[in-house]
């Protein structure tokens, strides 16, 4: 009985010390097949979702989607230190019997309650260890529960700095694509003589955007949970709006930056591809069309007023419904996995940005910003 115990014991603290190691310390997509943290993130964010859709009600749920981050990860980093003390007791446990003193009986929990104290290096005294081995197994689990905490307060701050980095991005992108961002309003608002320069320039800070979103969340996964500080801003809304504008502008836009259009795309859909087999996302597509013949009519016309034209014809139709299929599946598919909403293409009449947005709500009066960059009165 007391091998079983060593055995059981030691895979229980393996595990948690090879899944802790590939969460915090390993830089990189792990591929196999069965990992702890995946099943635990893949169940609890299922069972979160059930709750949040059943128990309250809508105006709240975007709310309470946004406690799951920080939650999960305490309840996991708790998991853990809770299996690694089981895995300790069980080694207590088939060294023998403590020295128990107070009159404290002897038994299973109380080797359960000398691991925790040890884990935390608590000191309390009032069980001690009597064999040679016993004493080395709390030696070995006090240093362990030192390397926890440690990598803990390693980790943290590492994944607020990757976290923080993210939003100043997207919340840069707030005045120059809307709330939520659009292609329509990026492309509206970077429509004056030289602002094709400043397109440019966006397109090539959201290429290491991309590139960074895609090292920080495949090395902190849970980042993907976190969710922005306004319910119409999105990690993947950003991306999503970043791919569009960009696929408008390889089809052929008069004056526009091509090149650098490309090159933006590539990131983005890369970052898109991967992060749907890290979630393990097949892509799928939409039963409803995120820009049917009409919108994209309209947003021909709505571009055309700004002084932008847009490639028609049957070819360009063609070559811009083949670029949106190599990237709408993927993102339709995380977003439904995300619970997030994406963007459309044309922006709504009559929405204000939330930098425009006043004490009493979204939609009282505030400045709008012209194609030519002049400061308008918006009511």
């Amino acid at each position: 009985m007391a091998s079983v115990a060593i055995i059981f014991g030691m895979a229980l603290i393996i595990l948690v010390l090879w899944e802790g190691f590939e969460t915090i310390v390993l830089p990189r997509r792990v591929t196999r097949r069965f990992r702890l943290t995946r099943l635990y993130y893949r169940r609890t964010w299922r069972l979160w979702i059930f709750m949040v859709r059943n128990l309250l009600p809508a105006r709240q749920r975007e709310t309470w989607l946004s406690f799951y981050g920080p939650l999960s990860l305490l309840f996991l980093l708790s998991l853990w230190a809770g299996v690694l003390i089981t895995g300790f007791s069980f080694l207590h446990w088939a060294t023998g019997p403590p020295l128990v003193t107070h009159d404290v009986s002897a038994g299973f929990l109380t080797d359960l309650y000398l691991s925790g104290t040890t884990f935390f290096t608590l000191g309390l005294g009032d069980v001690i260890p009597r064999s040679t081995v016993a004493r080395f197994l709390l030696v070995i689990e006090s240093g362990m529960g030192f390397a926890f905490l440690a990598l803990v307060i390693g980790y943290l701050p590492a994944l607020n700095q990757t976290f923080a980095r993210r939003e100043v991005s997207i919340s840069l992108l707030d005045a120059r694509a809307g709330s939520p961002p659009t292609a329509s309003e990026m492309l509206r608002r970077h429509s004056s003589d030289h602002a094709m320069e400043a397109l440019r320039q966006l397109f090539h800070e959201w290429e290491r955007w991309s590139a960074e979103l895609l090292e920080g969340h495949l090395s902190y996964p849970v980042l993907a949970y976190f969710r922005s500080q306004h319910d119409n801003q999105s990690w993947l809304a950003a991306l999503t709006a970043i791919l569009d504008t960009c696929a408008l502008v390889i089809v052929g836009l008069e004056g526009a930056c091509a090149r650098q259009a490309e090159l933006t795309f590539a990131m983005a859909r890369h970052a898109v591809v991967d992060l749907s087999i890290v979630f393990k996302r097949e892509p799928w597509e939409s039963k409803q069309d995120r820009l049917p013949p009409a919108e994209l009519a309209a947003l021909r016309a709505a571009l055309k007023a700004t002084g932008l034209r847009l490639s028609e014809g049957k070819e360009a139709d063609q070559k811009l419904a083949e670029l949106r299929s190599t990237y709408e599946p993927y993102i339709i598919s995380l977003a439904e996995y995300f619970h997030i909403n994406l963007p459309p293409w044309l922006a709504a009449e009559g929405w204000t940005d939330n930098w425009q947005a006043t004490a009493r709500g979204r939609r009282g009066p505030g400045i709008k910003i012209g194609m030519e960059g002049e400061r308008k009165e918006h009511f």
